[in-house]
Protein backbone atom coordinates (compact mmCIF):
# COMPACT_ATOMS: atom_id res chain seq x y z
CA UNK A 1 0.00 0.00 0.00
CA UNK A 2 1.44 3.45 -0.92
CA UNK A 3 1.44 6.43 1.28
CA UNK A 4 -1.22 8.01 -0.83
CA UNK A 5 -3.56 4.83 0.26
CA UNK A 6 -2.40 4.86 3.72
CA UNK A 7 -3.31 8.56 3.98
CA UNK A 8 -6.43 8.74 2.29
CA UNK A 9 -8.18 5.77 1.81
CA UNK A 10 -9.75 3.08 4.18
CA UNK A 11 -7.33 -0.01 4.82
CA UNK A 12 -10.33 -2.21 4.11
CA UNK A 13 -11.03 -1.41 0.72
CA UNK A 14 -7.73 -1.61 -0.50
CA UNK A 15 -6.16 -3.38 -2.72
CA UNK A 16 -8.88 -2.47 -4.93
CA UNK A 17 -11.16 -5.10 -6.32
CA UNK A 18 -11.21 -4.16 -9.91
CA UNK A 19 -9.48 -6.84 -12.60
CA UNK A 20 -6.23 -7.87 -13.17
CA UNK A 21 -4.67 -5.01 -15.05
CA UNK A 22 -7.70 -2.61 -15.28
CA UNK A 23 -6.65 1.44 -15.79
CA UNK A 24 -9.50 2.27 -13.26
CA UNK A 25 -6.61 2.69 -10.37
CA UNK A 26 -4.41 4.91 -12.86
CA UNK A 27 -7.13 7.02 -12.65
CA UNK A 28 -7.73 7.05 -9.32
CA UNK A 29 -4.31 7.62 -8.10
CA UNK A 30 -4.25 10.89 -10.58
CA UNK A 31 -7.12 12.39 -8.71
CA UNK A 32 -5.61 11.34 -4.88
CA UNK A 33 -1.80 12.81 -6.23
CA UNK A 34 -4.20 16.13 -7.21
CA UNK A 35 -5.92 16.02 -4.16
CA UNK A 36 -1.94 15.66 -2.30
CA UNK A 37 -0.50 18.42 -4.00
CA UNK A 38 -3.17 20.48 -3.57
CA UNK A 39 -2.27 20.38 0.16
CA UNK A 40 -6.01 19.28 0.96
CA UNK A 41 -6.96 17.03 3.97
CA UNK A 42 -9.48 14.30 4.25
CA UNK A 43 -11.85 16.89 5.91
CA UNK A 44 -11.54 19.29 3.00
CA UNK A 45 -13.26 16.97 0.81
CA UNK A 46 -16.90 14.81 0.15
CA UNK A 47 -16.46 12.54 -2.06
CA UNK A 48 -19.65 11.29 -4.52
CA UNK A 49 -19.27 7.98 -6.82
CA UNK A 50 -21.70 6.59 -9.53
CA UNK A 51 -22.84 3.16 -10.21
CA UNK A 52 -20.61 0.47 -12.69
CA UNK A 53 -17.08 -0.26 -12.30
CA UNK A 54 -15.84 3.37 -11.61
CA UNK A 55 -18.92 3.55 -8.93
CA UNK A 56 -18.39 0.20 -6.93
CA UNK A 57 -14.51 1.10 -6.83
CA UNK A 58 -14.21 4.24 -5.72
CA UNK A 59 -17.59 4.13 -3.27
CA UNK A 60 -16.49 4.40 0.47
CA UNK A 61 -12.79 4.00 -0.35
CA UNK A 62 -12.39 7.77 0.77
CA UNK A 63 -11.45 8.15 4.69
CA UNK A 64 -13.75 11.15 4.74
CA UNK A 65 -17.49 11.81 3.91
CA UNK A 66 -18.81 10.08 1.08
CA UNK A 67 -22.17 8.98 -0.90
CA UNK A 68 -23.80 7.21 -3.76
CA UNK A 69 -25.74 8.43 -6.30
CA UNK A 70 -27.12 5.57 -8.65
CA UNK A 71 -28.08 6.27 -12.39
CA UNK A 72 -27.07 9.32 -13.18
CA UNK A 73 -28.60 10.90 -9.86
CA UNK A 74 -24.83 11.97 -8.15
CA UNK A 75 -25.03 15.55 -9.90
CA UNK A 76 -28.43 16.43 -8.12
CA UNK A 77 -26.89 14.60 -4.82
CA UNK A 78 -24.10 17.12 -5.32
CA UNK A 79 -25.74 20.19 -6.29
CA UNK A 80 -28.11 19.83 -2.73
CA UNK A 81 -24.93 19.34 -1.01
CA UNK A 82 -23.02 22.62 -2.26
CA UNK A 83 -26.06 24.51 -1.35
CA UNK A 84 -25.88 23.17 2.27
CA UNK A 85 -21.92 22.96 2.91
CA UNK A 86 -20.05 25.70 3.13
CA UNK A 87 -18.52 26.99 0.08
CA UNK A 88 -14.58 26.02 1.27
CA UNK A 89 -15.62 22.49 1.07
CA UNK A 90 -14.59 20.29 -2.31
CA UNK A 91 -17.36 18.03 -3.96
CA UNK A 92 -15.32 15.36 -6.36
CA UNK A 93 -17.33 13.12 -8.20
CA UNK A 94 -15.99 9.90 -9.47
CA UNK A 95 -18.47 8.62 -12.62
CA UNK A 96 -18.49 6.60 -15.40
CA UNK A 97 -18.35 7.29 -19.36
CA UNK A 98 -22.43 5.80 -19.09
CA UNK A 99 -23.24 7.95 -15.42
CA UNK A 100 -21.95 11.12 -17.49
CA UNK A 101 -22.96 10.81 -20.81
CA UNK A 102 -25.94 8.04 -20.85
CA UNK A 103 -28.68 8.01 -18.53
CA UNK A 104 -26.57 10.74 -16.18
CA UNK A 105 -26.70 13.59 -19.21
CA UNK A 106 -29.35 15.58 -18.26
CA UNK A 107 -28.15 16.14 -14.77
CA UNK A 108 -24.82 16.90 -15.72
CA UNK A 109 -25.67 19.45 -18.27
CA UNK A 110 -28.06 21.00 -15.16
CA UNK A 111 -24.74 20.91 -13.48
CA UNK A 112 -23.14 22.45 -15.57
CA UNK A 113 -25.70 25.04 -16.87
CA UNK A 114 -26.24 26.38 -13.29
CA UNK A 115 -22.45 26.77 -12.84
CA UNK A 116 -22.32 24.45 -9.19
CA UNK A 117 -19.29 24.24 -8.00
CA UNK A 118 -18.15 20.30 -8.09
CA UNK A 119 -15.35 18.78 -9.89
CA UNK A 120 -16.49 15.53 -11.78
CA UNK A 121 -13.82 12.83 -13.22
CA UNK A 122 -15.13 10.95 -15.95
CA UNK A 123 -13.56 7.60 -15.98
CA UNK A 124 -14.59 6.19 -19.07
CA UNK A 125 -13.64 2.09 -20.05
CA UNK A 126 -15.29 2.73 -23.59
CA UNK A 127 -19.32 0.79 -22.97
CA UNK A 128 -20.59 -0.89 -19.97
CA UNK A 129 -18.10 -3.22 -18.56
CA UNK A 130 -19.03 -4.20 -15.01
CA UNK A 131 -22.38 -5.50 -17.33
CA UNK A 132 -20.63 -7.73 -19.02
CA UNK A 133 -18.97 -5.47 -21.82
CA UNK A 134 -22.10 -3.92 -23.69
CA UNK A 135 -21.12 -0.99 -26.40
CA UNK A 136 -22.22 2.41 -25.01
CA UNK A 137 -21.76 6.15 -25.58
CA UNK A 138 -18.05 6.28 -26.28
CA UNK A 139 -17.33 2.93 -27.61
CA UNK A 140 -14.83 2.93 -30.67
CA UNK A 141 -16.97 2.85 -33.89
CA UNK A 142 -16.73 -0.64 -35.32
CA UNK A 143 -16.13 -2.62 -32.15
CA UNK A 144 -17.01 -5.96 -30.95
CA UNK A 145 -19.10 -6.29 -27.85
CA UNK A 146 -21.56 -8.06 -26.37
CA UNK A 147 -24.30 -6.74 -27.89
CA UNK A 148 -22.49 -5.67 -31.22
CA UNK A 149 -21.24 -9.19 -32.30
CA UNK A 150 -20.77 -7.49 -35.80
CA UNK A 151 -18.71 -4.18 -34.81
CA UNK A 152 -20.71 -1.11 -33.14
CA UNK A 153 -22.84 1.20 -35.49
CA UNK A 154 -24.39 3.19 -33.45
CA UNK A 155 -22.68 6.81 -33.11
CA UNK A 156 -21.06 8.07 -30.19
CA UNK A 157 -20.32 10.81 -28.52
CA UNK A 158 -16.10 11.00 -29.38
CA UNK A 159 -15.97 10.47 -32.91
CA UNK A 160 -16.81 11.54 -36.36
CA UNK A 161 -16.95 14.93 -35.55
CA UNK A 162 -19.00 14.60 -32.47
CA UNK A 163 -17.44 15.89 -28.99
CA UNK A 164 -19.32 15.80 -25.70
CA UNK A 165 -17.04 18.40 -24.45
CA UNK A 166 -18.67 20.90 -27.07
CA UNK A 167 -22.23 20.25 -25.50
CA UNK A 168 -21.02 20.40 -22.25
CA UNK A 169 -19.00 23.83 -22.79
CA UNK A 170 -22.29 24.70 -24.41
CA UNK A 171 -24.15 24.49 -21.51
CA UNK A 172 -21.91 26.72 -19.65
CA UNK A 173 -19.05 23.96 -18.25
CA UNK A 174 -16.29 26.53 -16.67
CA UNK A 175 -13.26 24.37 -16.97
CA UNK A 176 -12.93 20.82 -18.91
CA UNK A 177 -10.12 18.85 -19.46
CA UNK A 178 -9.56 15.12 -21.35
CA UNK A 179 -6.85 12.96 -20.78
CA UNK A 180 -5.84 9.06 -20.90
CA UNK A 181 -4.96 6.97 -18.16
CA UNK A 182 -1.02 6.44 -19.57
CA UNK A 183 -0.52 10.17 -19.27
CA UNK A 184 1.46 11.22 -16.14
CA UNK A 185 1.60 14.54 -14.66
CA UNK A 186 -0.08 16.78 -16.87
CA UNK A 187 -2.98 14.86 -16.42
CA UNK A 188 -2.75 15.63 -13.01
CA UNK A 189 -2.28 19.00 -13.28
CA UNK A 190 -5.67 19.58 -15.38
CA UNK A 191 -7.09 17.64 -12.28
CA UNK A 192 -5.77 19.94 -10.13
CA UNK A 193 -6.81 23.15 -11.97
CA UNK A 194 -10.58 21.81 -12.09
CA UNK A 195 -10.41 21.17 -8.12
CA UNK A 196 -9.19 24.55 -7.58
CA UNK A 197 -12.20 26.01 -9.76
CA UNK A 198 -14.51 27.40 -8.77
CA UNK A 199 -17.16 26.51 -10.77
CA UNK A 200 -18.36 23.37 -12.79
CA UNK A 201 -15.52 21.43 -13.91
CA UNK A 202 -14.94 17.98 -15.46
CA UNK A 203 -11.90 15.91 -16.60
CA UNK A 204 -12.88 13.03 -18.91
CA UNK A 205 -9.99 10.41 -18.69
CA UNK A 206 -10.34 7.33 -20.65
CA UNK A 207 -8.55 3.96 -19.36
CA UNK A 208 -8.36 0.22 -20.55
CA UNK A 209 -10.82 -2.21 -19.32
CA UNK A 210 -8.98 -5.30 -19.56
CA UNK A 211 -11.40 -8.37 -18.90
CA UNK A 212 -14.57 -6.96 -21.21
CA UNK A 213 -13.88 -4.47 -23.68
CA UNK A 214 -9.89 -5.83 -25.11
CA UNK A 215 -11.06 -9.09 -24.44
CA UNK A 216 -14.01 -9.32 -27.07
CA UNK A 217 -12.87 -6.11 -29.18
CA UNK A 218 -9.96 -7.46 -29.47
CA UNK A 219 -9.65 -11.16 -28.61
CA UNK A 220 -7.11 -10.54 -25.93
CA UNK A 221 -7.01 -10.49 -22.58
CA UNK A 222 -3.80 -9.12 -22.59
CA UNK A 223 -2.68 -5.91 -20.63
CA UNK A 224 0.49 -5.02 -22.82
CA UNK A 225 -1.51 -4.69 -25.91
CA UNK A 226 -4.24 -2.84 -24.29
CA UNK A 227 -1.76 -0.16 -22.89
CA UNK A 228 -0.15 -0.36 -25.98
CA UNK A 229 -3.53 0.70 -27.99
CA UNK A 230 -4.49 3.52 -25.76
CA UNK A 231 -1.07 4.76 -26.09
CA UNK A 232 -0.70 5.15 -29.46
CA UNK A 233 -3.51 6.95 -29.59
CA UNK A 234 -2.76 9.45 -27.09
CA UNK A 235 -1.83 12.68 -28.70
CA UNK A 236 -0.15 10.79 -31.95
CA UNK A 237 2.84 12.46 -33.62
CA UNK A 238 1.11 14.33 -36.55
CA UNK A 239 2.05 12.78 -40.03
CA UNK A 240 1.75 9.36 -37.95
CA UNK A 241 -1.36 6.91 -39.63
CA UNK A 242 -3.20 5.60 -36.54
CA UNK A 243 -6.96 3.77 -37.70
CA UNK A 244 -9.99 4.66 -35.65
CA UNK A 245 -10.20 6.40 -32.43
CA UNK A 246 -7.33 9.24 -31.31
CA UNK A 247 -7.28 10.97 -27.51
CA UNK A 248 -5.74 14.47 -28.42
CA UNK A 249 -5.20 15.81 -25.13
CA UNK A 250 -5.21 18.42 -22.28
CA UNK A 251 -7.09 21.53 -20.84
CA UNK A 252 -10.16 21.71 -23.64
CA UNK A 253 -11.76 24.67 -22.33
CA UNK A 254 -11.54 27.80 -19.20
CA UNK A 255 -14.24 29.74 -19.06
CA UNK A 256 -14.04 33.14 -17.76
CA UNK A 257 -15.52 33.57 -14.12
CA UNK A 258 -19.40 33.61 -13.87
CA UNK A 259 -21.82 33.25 -10.99
CA UNK A 260 -21.06 30.45 -9.19
CA UNK A 261 -25.10 28.58 -8.28
CA UNK A 262 -24.90 28.27 -4.31
CA UNK A 263 -23.12 31.53 -3.79
CA UNK A 264 -25.77 33.62 -6.05
CA UNK A 265 -28.23 31.89 -4.16
CA UNK A 266 -26.55 32.73 -0.78
CA UNK A 267 -26.77 36.55 -1.86
CA UNK A 268 -29.94 36.20 -2.32
CA UNK A 269 -31.18 35.08 0.65
CA UNK A 270 -28.98 37.17 2.74
CA UNK A 271 -30.61 40.29 0.66
CA UNK A 272 -34.06 38.85 1.11
CA UNK A 273 -33.47 38.25 5.36
CA UNK A 274 -32.33 41.62 5.49
CA UNK A 275 -35.18 43.27 3.46
CA UNK A 276 -37.16 40.92 5.66
CA UNK A 277 -35.21 42.79 9.08
CA UNK A 278 -35.61 46.55 7.92
CA UNK A 279 -39.19 45.47 7.12
CA UNK A 280 -39.91 44.18 11.11
CA UNK A 281 -37.50 47.44 12.16
CA UNK A 282 -39.66 49.57 10.44
CA UNK A 283 -43.04 48.10 11.48
CA UNK A 284 -41.72 48.34 15.26
CA UNK A 285 -40.67 51.93 14.93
Amino acid sequence: MDYLARKYLRAQKIPSSACSGCGLGQVHKKVLLAIDELGLAIGDIVWGTGIGCSGRQTFNTWQGDNFAGTHGRVYAIATGLRLALPPEKKIILTVGDGDAFGIGLLHLLHSARRNVDMTVIVADNFGYQSTGGQYGLTTPSGAVTDSSPYGMQDPNWVQDGRDILDILRGAGAGFLARHTSVEGQNAVESIKQAIAFKGFSLVHIAYPCITNFFGKAFGSRNPVAAYRWITERTNPPAGQNVDGIIFHTGIYHVAESRPEFSAQLRKLTEALQKEGQDETDGDLN
